[in-house]
């Protein structure tokens, strides 16, 4: 028999486990953050470049259907900030048929990434329309994601996910989201899912 295919969340980044052992794995991460224009905000704000964000994770497997997880990482390019994710998932499979998770998560970023994505510089002010706006590092949001991957052949899945987040602190507080965005951050996803390695049988 096979071994199942080892469960990955949707919002977690590519890692590479140096240490996996009794169920606490631990390595490198890597992650990326899309850019945004001044179109993407609606008014005339400065354009945050696309970011490459390594770092490092760490989790531990408390049972077999249940799993903590916490990133770090610092982006090389773009915002140049820190930002970190911790979450839990609850899981229930029928082995490689299909899968299903949910759990919650909190996200931390420091001063440099809110700056970036929530503050507004004195001198952007006039051009945008918007009060100057320093925000500081801390919990960026709270939130849960789920989801479900169902088998199409030994290799080949069907995964979709939808993910919810609450900004709080100084990230709800910026005049960005509050003139021209939303506390409440929906995302959600359809892919092709490929499973390397052994399968089961």
């Amino acid at each position: 028999m096979g071994e199942q295919f080892e469960f990955e969340a949707p919002d977690e980044s590519f890692d590479l486990a140096l240490i996996d052992r009794s169920g606490f794995s631990f390595g490198p991460a890597l992650n990326w953050e899309g850019a945004r224009s001044a179109k993407d905000v609606g008014t005339a704000l400065p354009k945050v470049k696309f970011s490459i964000e390594p770092g490092a994770f760490v989790s531990y497997q408390v049972s077999e259907g249940f799993r903590l997880r916490a990133e770090l990482r610092k982006a090389v390019t773009g915002h140049k900030g820190m930002i970190g994710m911790a979450g839990a998932d609850f899981v229930m499979r029928d082995r490689d048929n299909w899968l299903f998770s949910a759990g919650p998560r909190v996200t931390w970023s420091d001063d440099k990434y809110q700056d970036a994505w929530f503050g507004v510089a004195p001198e952007d002010s006039a051009p945008s329309g918007l009060a100057a706006y320093d925000p500081g590092g801390g919990v960026q949001a709270y939130g849960a994601t789920a989801s479900f991957l169902k088998a199409l052949s030994p290799r080949w899945g069907v995964q979709t996910y939808a993910k919810y987040d609450r900004l709080v602190g100084d990230a709800a507080d910026s005049p960005i989201v509050r003139q021209h965005g939303s506390r409440d951050q929906f995302s959600g996803g359809l892919a092709l899912a490929y499973t390397f390695g052994s399968v089961g049988q």
